[in-house]
């Protein structure tokens, strides 16, 4: 039987930061639920100071030169995907969720993350949508397709790590510096840049939270 989500808001820290406390969080649930034990399922909210993240099928040649004087940092990581950008102004969320409390499979909880950004989107006046490459769009399958929520997990014996970046206030200059998870001529945006007005991050997390419980719960 599923329970409600712990919520843990981190504010802004490091990358190596997080990932320590996640990936702690994450081997703690797995050996637990090898023992037969129950233990929450936890979704980290924070921003990070900026840093580029490679997953697993990372091709370094997506990071343009240019992003080694950007001033941020680099981390090889063990989600999927390729090259993306995190910083101040961008939300990350990282679920650490035993998807089976939720009689739900991999493909199903990237559909149900994709759901949660397009109905974010929505609550903003935004139509957005997911696509096979992955992420959450504003006009999808036009010349001006631009992503503003890009996803990225991990998952063992049904525990989920890492999770989603979603643009709200982010400075989208930094992913001129690279090609963002590998795919080319595809813009970024944010939601700042889609109202045309700073948003406040609170008030959003609050609006995730309502909205990702709904569909886990």
């Amino acid at each position: 039987m599923s329970r409600d989500i712990v919520v843990d808001d981190l504010g802004i820290i490091e990358y190596k930061d997080a990932e320590r406390l996640q990936l702690d969080c994450f081997e703690t649930k797995v050996s637990a639920k090898n023992l037969k034990i129950q233990t929450d399922n936890k979704l980290f909210l924070l921003e990070h100071y900026p840093v580029y993240t490679l997953g697993k099928n990372a091709d370094e040649k997506n990071i343009l030169p240019i992003a080694r004087t950007s001033g941020a940092s680099f981390h090889h990581i063990s989600r999927g995907g390729d090259v993306t950008f995190h910083g101040p102004g961008q939300l990350v969320a990282y679920p650490i969720l035993d998807l089976q409390d939720y009689n739900m499979g991999v493909r199903a909880y990237v559909t149900a993350l994709e759901n949660i950004g397009i109905e974010l989107c929505s609550s903003y006046g935004i139509e957005a949508k997911a696509s096979d490459e992955e992420g959450v769009w504003v006009d999808y399958g036009t010349s001006k397709a631009r992503k503003i929520m890009a996803i990225g997990i991990k998952v063992s014996r049904y525990i989920t790590m890492h999770g989603i970046a979603f643009n709200v206030n982010t400075d989208l200059n930094y992913f001129s510096f690279i090609i963002p998870c590998g795919i080319p001529n595809k813009g970024v945006t944010s939601l700042q840049r889609e109202l045309g007005r700073e948003l406040d991050m609170n008030e959003f997390k609050e609006r995730y939270v309502e909205i990702f419980k709904k569909y886990f719960n």
